[in-house]
């Protein structure tokens, strides 16, 4: 069970559990919700605010929910949900059911949805919006590396609303 917590109470390792573990972005509505696996983000402190940050590619399903709503939901989860994990992040919610094929149970917030079988989901407000730019690279091989088809990812942040963590 999920209980609210305060941010500063937040235990999180966030190079562990978002660049190893990975976290599902969510968003929509109780009509149509998607979500994505993502590996790349952060957490931190801007503009007087906790703050999220999280990465979207343009041509990923998710980008149309998370565009179309003021929250999103970022959820993390046990080792034993790395299979379901990696399910969302090869399959698009265009093609598939996700919740239904991974077997999770979605959780509608007042702000945004999110996953029962989350052990951490953090809910934020979009703040601000900009898409990544190859000129601004000062060390060019990212770029090259991971941009080739220049679809550079569209960055968030997001103000940090709610921290429900399991109890």
């Amino acid at each position: 069970m999920l209980k609210e917590i305060s941010v500063e109470e937040l235990k999180l390792n966030p190079f562990t559990s978002i660049g190893k573990e990975w976290m599902l972005i969510v968003a929509g509505n109780k009509e149509k919700h998607n979500m994505m696996t993502a590996a790349w983000g952060g957490l931190g402190f801007m503009w007087g605010k906790n703050t999220a940050t999280m990465v979207i590619r343009p041509q990923r399903y998710t980008m149309e929910f998370v565009d179309r709503q003021d929250y999103y939901s970022l959820c993390f989860f046990d080792k034993e949900y790395k299979s379901a994990l990696s399910y969302c992040g090869a399959n698009s919610g265009r093609d598939v059911d996700k919740a239904k094929e991974t077997g999770l149970t979605v959780v509608f917030d007042a702000e945004a949805p999110y996953y029962a079988e989350a052990r951490l989901v953090i809910i934020c407000k979009k703040l601000y919006k900009q898409q990544f730019a190859p000129e601004c690279f000062i060390e060019a091989e990212l770029d090259k590396r991971w941009y080739p088809e220049k679809d550079y990812h569209e960055c968030f942040i997001g103000e940090v609303v709610k921290v429900l963590q399991e109890q």
